[in-house]
């Protein structure tokens, strides 16, 4: 009975514990939306590279402060942790409308984007409400959260627009003054309602807490979580102006499609977990990264249109040029059929490439040609339209993939570090929030650089099959290592 008592308050714990998290990822990709509102409407002049700043500076704060944030949520509890944190940071949301030029806002932006913190203060306070065979399921209920990002890209749209209808020029700052009555309102409810709890007897100094640190498994697990929650993040913001661009979507209907990437991918954290739980992370890890790779690298191909040298017609003889027609070439007496140039059809709903060849004169009437001489050459015409809902398909199947690598990543932890969860959590989620940092700066440098949006996928590929090489080392030398005989007869076997 005491067990299903303490169960049931560690429910409603996780319930409000998920509730100020989901907030708090809501506010902190607040940017993907209103940077991309305020550039596409004129209202400021950014470039891309400064709206790639713009992007990744929450996430930084986010992430470089989560380590400290989870050693003060091992050391004083959850609740005054995330209380203080909730409140502190609706101050510069309320600032936000002030801002008149991009430091000012990048400022701010580093402000609030300690919101992102709440990552590392609910995993601690999360998994001590727990016992071991309910941490993974409940990491990933936690987990569920990240939807916040999903909330932000589908309500944000349209909400700027409505402001926008009375005053075009300032009515997108009601929106941070909203996010940030939001952030108190939760902050006031939190401190009010919730319980306080941290880890028993933890005698260590902090010094003694960051020795963890170095662990080499850490740092792995942190590479996972850079891969699975950093590229989350960044698509989160980035997919809104990739679809504004490559398929010239509205922004609320690029918003609704950036949603559809974010939602599942929070929301099947919560089932990740369970699979963690059941099967083992390991094993999901494996699966995950493997899907990652074969995802990203469907999503790099281009939208495009090459042209390139085809089959051309070359003399069979020596002879003079007598007749040029459209269709045909006669040198002497023989005839060279010529193949028309044909428009391929396309109206951007062709889900393979399709091809089109032709050949063009290069020789002049009454010319002489040596045999084997080029008459006509050939030239191939291939497009690509990257279908834009084979390519949201393809996003929405590989961030369902990160959200269940996201709940596998934070379940070794636990089973790892168990009085060290906050610290390692912190460590790991720091990690992974430097990927939603660095990976919208990226991305914007590869844009620039390339000129194609699908750049980034590419970096997601080479990344994605880092990890997984990493991993797959790591567990063959484990295997070697502590059952050399059952590795042995695996290698005979296979």
């Amino acid at each position: 009975m005491k067990n299903t008592t303490s169960l049931s308050k560690s429910h409603r714990m996780l319930f409000l514990n998920t509730l100020a998290f989901t907030v708090c990822f809501a506010c902190w990709t607040l940017n993907g939306v209103l940077v991309t509102y305020l550039v596409d409407k004129g209202i400021f002049n950014w470039s891309v590279v400064q709206v790639g700043w713009l992007l990744g500076i929450p996430i930084l704060t986010g992430a470089v402060m989560r380590l400290p944030m989870g050693i003060l949520t091992d050391k004083f509890g959850g609740k005054y942790v995330f209380s203080l944190l909730l409140l502190l940071c609706s101050i510069p949301l309320f600032l936000l409308p002030l801002a008149t030029n991009f430091y000012m806002f990048a400022f701010l932006s580093f402000l609030f984007g300690m919101v992102g913190t709440s990552f590392a203060v609910g995993v601690g306070y999360t998994s001590i409400l727990y016992p071991k065979e309910w941490q993974g399921r409940a990491l990933g209920i936690f987990g569920m959260g990240n939807a916040g990002a999903a909330i932000t890209t589908f309500i944000a749209p349209s909400l700027l627009n409505e402001f926008a209808v009375t005053d075009p020029e300032n009515g997108w700052k009601i929106l941070p003054v909203i996010y940030g009555a939001v952030l108190l309102a939760i902050g006031i409810l939190f401190l009010v309602f919730a319980e306080n709890k941290k880890i028993e007897k933890s005698t260590k100094s902090i010094p003694q807490m960051l020795n963890t640190l170095k662990n080499v498994r850490v740092w792995r697990f942190g590479a996972y979580y850079f891969l699975v929650f950093g590229c989350f993040v960044a698509y989160s913001q980035w997919l809104l102006p990739n679809f504004m661009n490559v398929y010239q979507t509205s922004l609320v209907m690029g918003g609704m499609f950036a949603t559809l990437f974010s939602l599942p991918s929070g929301v099947i954290r919560a089932f990740g977990g369970y699979l963690s739980d059941k099967y083992g992370a390991r094993k999901v890890m494996y699966w995950v990264l493997g899907s990652s790779a074969l995802f990203s690298a469907l999503l790099m191909v281009p939208k495009m249109e090459i042209t390139t040298a085809g089959s051309g017609i070359m003399a069979k003889k020596a002879g003079v040029i007598t007749e040029i027609s459209p269709t045909n070439i006669k040198v002497g007496e023989a005839d060279f059929p010529l193949t028309a140039k044909k428009e391929i059809a396309s109206d951007g709903n062709n889900i393979l490439p399709s091809k089109t060849s032709w050949q063009e004169v290069v020789v002049a009437q009454n010319q002489n040609v040596a045999k084997k001489e080029l008459l006509a050459r050939g030239i191939t015409q291939i497009k690509f339209d990257a279908n834009m809902w084979v390519y949201l398909i393809l996003v929405i199947l590989i961030g369902i993939s990160w959200g269940i690598g996201k709940a596998a990543v934070y379940k070794h932890i636990p089973e790892y570090f168990p009085n060290e969860v906050g610290v390692v959590g912190g460590m790991v989620g720091l990690l992974g929030g430097l990927g939603g940092f660095f990976c919208p700066i990226i991305f914007s440098y590869l844009l620039e650089f390339t000129g194609l949006w699908s750049s980034s996928w590419i970096f997601v590929l080479l990344f994605s099959v880092i990890c997984l090489v990493w991993m797959h080392l790591i567990i063959t030398k484990m295997m070697n290592k502590n059952e050399p005989v059952l590795a042995k007869q695996i290698e005979v076997l296979t």
